[in-house]
C-alpha cells in the first residue's frame, strides 16, 4: 500500500531521491541506537514517533527501520539497521511491492490534485492492509509521513489503531512538529528525537543525494541549519545567491540600494519562479532571525554570505534591536504567507517586505 507515484511524492524533497532509496543515514547514530536497544532487549514498542526538523533524516530512518523489521527474524539479532540491498525485502520495498509495509502520506483528491492534509480515508485504508496481511502471520510495518499533516478525523482514526494495535505491527510516525499531534497520540508512542546534522554529515548526505556542493560549503551549512533537505533546496534553487542579494541589499541601509531591490523583486514575478519566491521568503525569515540572534548574543556565527557578519553587527548591535527584529520577523512571516495565499503580486510582496525591513533599520 503506497500513495500514487508522481514526479515528486509529498514526502520527497524535490530533486532528491525518495527516502526509501537511501542506503545510509548520516548523523543519527543515537536515534538508531535507541531503536536497536529496544529491539535487542525484546521491548519493541508498537508505536514510534520520529521527531525533529525537516530534512534531517527522519523519513530515511523510518524506511531503514521498516526494512530491518521485515528482514530480521528475532530480537537480539540486530547490531545495525543495515539490510543488504540485494535482500528480498530491500528489493521489494524499492519496487513498492512489499506486502508487509503500508506507506501513508497525503493522497490525491478527485481532481487529481495533492491534498493539503492526510485525510481519514487514508488512515482507514490501513484496515484493509491489516486484513490482507494477517493471513501469513508475519510482521507488518506502517509509515505515516508526515503524521503532523493529518487532519482531525485522520488523527482520531490513527489513535484508535494505536490504542488497540494489531498483532506484530509497528507504526512509525514521522513528525516535523510533534507538538501539533494529539497528546494522546504522543503518549502512545515512544519518541526518537533526531538532531540537526553536523557540517560533515550534511555534506555526506548531499553527496548521497547526488547534489553538487558549492565552492564554500560552510555558507550552505550556516543557512541550512543542519537540514540536508534544506541544503538541497538551497542548492537546487540558487539559494546562496538569493541570500547574497538579500545581505547586499540590507548592507546598503540606511540608503537602500533600490535598483538592486527592484531587480530582485521583478525576477520573482517571472513565470515559473514560484518555488524561488517561497525560498526567498524563507530566507528573509532566516535573515531576520539571524539579526535578532546577533542582537541578543553578539555572536554572528558562520556567515551565510560575504559581508553578513559586518551587516549583522551594524543593524543588530544590542538586545533592544534584537527585540525589534524579532517582532518584525513575526509580522513579516504572517504577511508574506498571507500574500502567497491570496496570490499577491510577487514583486509587490517582495518590495513591501524589504521596505518594512528598511523602516525598522532606520530606527
Amino acid at each position: 500500500m503506497s500513495p500514487p507515484e508522481t514526479d515528486t511524492a509529498p514526502d520527497q524533497i524535490a530533486g532528491a531521491p525518495h527516502p526509501r532509496e537511501a542506503q545510509t543515514l548520516f548523523g543519527q547514530a543515537e536515534a538508531e541506537a535507541g531503536f536497536l536497544d529496544a529491539w535487542n532487549a525484546g521491548r519493541l514498542h508498537h508505536g514510534w514517533l520520529l521527531a525533529g526538523p525537516r530534512g534531517i533524516g527522519k523519513a530515511t530512518l523510518a524506511w531503514r527501520v521498516a526494512r530491518f523489521l521485515l528482514a530480521t527474524d528475532a530480537p537480539g539479532a540486530g547490531a545495525s539497521l543495515d539490510v543488504a540491498p540485494d535482500h528480498p525485502v530491500a528489493r521489494r520495498i524499492l519496487a513498492r511491492s512489499e506486502p508487509g509495509l503500508a506507506h501513508v502520506t497525503r493522497s490525491l483528491n478527485d481532481k487529481g490534485a495533492l491534498r493539503s492534509a492526510i485525510v481519514v480515508d487514508d488512515i482507514r485504508a490501513l484496515h484493509r492492509f491489516f486484513s490482507l496481511s494477517a493471513a501469513d502471520g508475519g510482521r507488518r510495518v506502517v509509515i505515516v509521513d508526515a503524521a503532523d499533516e493529518m487532519n482531525t478525523a485522520a488523527a482520531n482514526a490513527l489513535l484508535k489503531m494505536l490504542e488497540e494495535p494489531p498483532a506484530r505491527t509497528t507504526i512509525l510516525l514521522v513528525a516535523h512538529q510533534p507538538s501539533a499531534l494529539l497528546p494522546t497520540i504522543r503518549s502512545r508512542c515512544r519518541m526518537l528525537r533526531l538532531a540537526p546534522l553536523a557540517p560533515a554529515d550534511l555534506e555526506a548526505a548531499l553527496r548521497q543525494a547526488g547534489a553538487e556542493l558549492p565552492e564554500q560549503p560552510e555558507r550552505l551549512s550556516a543557512l541550512a541549519a543542519g537540514s540536508a533537505g534544506g541544503a538541497l533546496r538551497l542548492v537546487n534553487l540558487g539559494g546562496l545567491d538569493l541570500y547574497g542579494d538579500l545581505v547586499a541589499i540590507l548592507d546598503s541601509l540606511p540608503r537602500l540600494d533600490r535598483p538592486r531591490l527592484i531587480a530582485l523583486a521583478e525576477s520573482m514575478a517571472r513565470r515559473g519562479q514560484e518555488e524561488r519566491l517561497d525560498l526567498l521568503l524563507d530566507l528573509i525569515d532566516t535573515l531576520l532571525a539571524r539579526l535578532a540572534r546577533h542582537g541578543a548574543t553578539g555572536r554572528p556565527g558562520p556567515e551565510g554570505a560575504p559581508g553578513e557578519a559586518e551587516m549583522l553587527a551594524r543593524l543588530a548591535p544590542d538586545p533592544a534591536s534584537a527585540r525589534r527584529w524579532a517582532a518584525l520577523a513575526a509580522t513579516i512571516s504572517d504577511r508574506s504567507r498571507h500574500g502567497r495565499a491570496v496570490n499577491l503580486d510577487p514583486a509587490a510582496l517582495v518590495l513591501d517586505t524589504v521596505l518594512r525591513i528598511e523602516k525598522t533599520a532606520r530606527r
